[in-house]
C-alpha cells in the first residue's frame, strides 16, 4: 500500500509524527508532502527535526496568501505530485488550505482520500477552517473520525457510512512527548524574557483570523491579557506578529510578554511549567486538557467540546464582558478537582489508522 500524506501548517506536523513512525514500523510506502503553507522555520522546521519526522519527499513552498490564492496554488502543484505518485490513498489531516486542496486534487485525480480528524464541527460557518472541514469530509472516501462526538457529526450529515472511529492521533504524541518531558529528555522551554519559569505564569496564544484582523478586537484582547494578575507568555505567531505591528499594537506591555512560538517537545514542557492556557487554537485546547491545565479559549465555540466538562476549558470570546476582576478570576482560576475521562482515545490512534487504511483499500 501506498499512501501520500500532504501536510503544510503547524498542527498538521505534530500529527503526522505518530503517523509517519507507524508507517515505518509497516511494510507499507509512505510519501511526505509539504505544501509549504507555513513557512517560517519555527512553525515547520523544528517539527520535523524536533518530533523525529522524516523529511518531506516534496516541498511545494507555496507561501502565504489570500485563502483562495494559497489554496489554489496548493491544488495546482498537487496535481502533478499525486500523477507522478498514483499512491492507493491520499491522506490529509485536519483543516487548513492544504486540507482542501489535498482533497479536491485527488478526487478531480480520482484517487481515493482519507481525511484524519473528520467530523468537527465548531459550527461557525465565517471560520476558513469550518468550511475546510466540511468540503473535505463531504469529498473524502474515508472519514478517520476522533471522538465520538466527530461521529454523531458526520452521520447527522449523512456520512455515516464512510466513517470509522480511530480516537486522536495527537494523543499518540502528546502524550510520549509529556513522559519525555517528566524524565528530563527534552532541554527547558526557552520561555519570553520577562517569564520567570519557576513562578506561576499563564502560556497564550493568539492567531485566528477572527482574533487578528480586526484591529480594534486584537487591541481589546491584547489589553485583556495585558491586564491579568499572573504573567502571561504569549508565543507569538506570525500572523499575530504582523497584525500587531501594522495596526501599532504592542505586544509587549503589562502582565503580557511575548516570544518566538516553541518547537513541540518545549510547548508541551511550557504548558506542563504552567498553571493554565488562554488561547484561542484548536490543538492546544486539546492539549491542555491531555496535560491536566486548565485552559480559557478566545472564542465562542469550540470542535473540542469534551474539554468543557467539569471547566477543564473555558469559552470566553469577549474577555472585556467579565470586567477585569472576573476575567482575571477565569484566566487564573485552579485546575478542576474532577477527574479527567479519556475521550480521545489511548494513544494507539496511528497505528489504528495505518491498519483501518489496509483493510479499506478500495478494490
Amino acid at each position: 500500500m501506498k499512501v501520500v500524506s500532504v501536510v503544510g501548517a503547524r498542527p498538521q506536523l505534530v500529527k503526522l509524527a505518530p503517523i509517519a513512525a507507524a508507517f515505518a514500523n509497516s511494510e507499507h510506502e509512505h510519501v511526505i508532502v509539504h505544501t509549504g503553507q507555513h513557512y517560517d522555520a519555527d512553525l515547520s522546521d523544528v517539527f520535523f527535526s524536533g518530533l523525529g519526522i522524516p523529511d518531506p519527499a516534496v516541498h511545494l513552498g507555496v507561501g502565504s496568501g489570500s485563502h483562495g490564492v494559497q489554496t489554489g496554488n496548493i491544488l495546482a502543484a498537487l496535481d502533478s505530485v499525486f500523477t507522478a505518485e498514483r499512491p492507493d490513498w491520499v491522506l490529509v489531516y485536519g483543516d487548513t488550505n492544504s486540507t482542501l486542496a489535498g482533497a479536491v486534487s485527488a478526487v478531480k485525480l480520482h484517487l481515493p482520500v482519507a481525511h484524519l480528524e473528520a467530523g468537527l464541527r465548531s459550527f461557525n460557518r465565517r471560520m476558513p477552517e469550518e468550511h475546510n472541514r466540511i468540503l473535505t469530509d463531504h469529498a473524502a472516501d474515508l472519514l478517520l473520525a476522533p471522538t465520538e462526538e466527530a461521529i454523531r457529526h458526520l452521520a447527522a450529515e449523512g456520512l455515516s457510512g464512510r466513517a470509522v472511529l480511530v480516537g486522536d492521533v495527537m494523543v499518540d504524541v502528546c502524550l510520549r512527548i509529556r513522559d519525555g518531558v517528566l524524565a528530563g529528555q527534552h532541554p527547558t522551554p526557552v520561555l519570553p524574557e520577562g517569564i520567570d519559569a519557576d513562578a506561576p505564569y499563564l502560556l497564550a496564544t493568539l492567531h485566528r483570523a477572527e482574533n487578528t484582523d480586526d484591529p480594534e478586537r486584537l487591541a481589546g484582547l491584547v489589553e485583556a491579557l495585558a491586564g491579568l494578575s499572573l504573567p502571561v507568555a504569549l508565543l507569538a505567531h506570525p500572523r499575530l506578529l504582523a497584525r500587531a505591528e501594522e495596526y501599532g499594537i504592542k505586544l509587549n506591555q503589562g502582565s503580557l510578554h511575548a516570544g518566538r512560538p516553541l518547537p513541540y517537545a518545549a510547548m508541551v514542557a511550557a504548558v506542563l511549567g504552567s498553571v493554565g492556557v488562554v488561547t484561542d487554537s484548536g490543538g492546544l485546547q486539546k492539549e491542555a486538557y491531555l496535560l491536566g491545565r486548565p485552559c480559557t479559549t478566545l472564542r465562542p465555540e469550540t470542535e473540542w467540546p469534551e474539554t468543557l466538562v467539569d471547566d477543564w476549558n473555558r469559552l470566553v470570546p469577549e474577555p472585556g464582558r467579565l470586567g477585569p476582576d472576573g476575567w482575571s478570576a477565569t484566566a487564573t482560576r485552579p485546575a478542576p478537582a474532577a477527574e479527567r475521562t479519556t475521550p480521545y482515545g489511548d494513544g494507539q490512534a496511528a497505528v489504528r489508522v495505518v491498519q483501518v487504511l489496509q483493510e479499506r483499500l478500495p478494490s
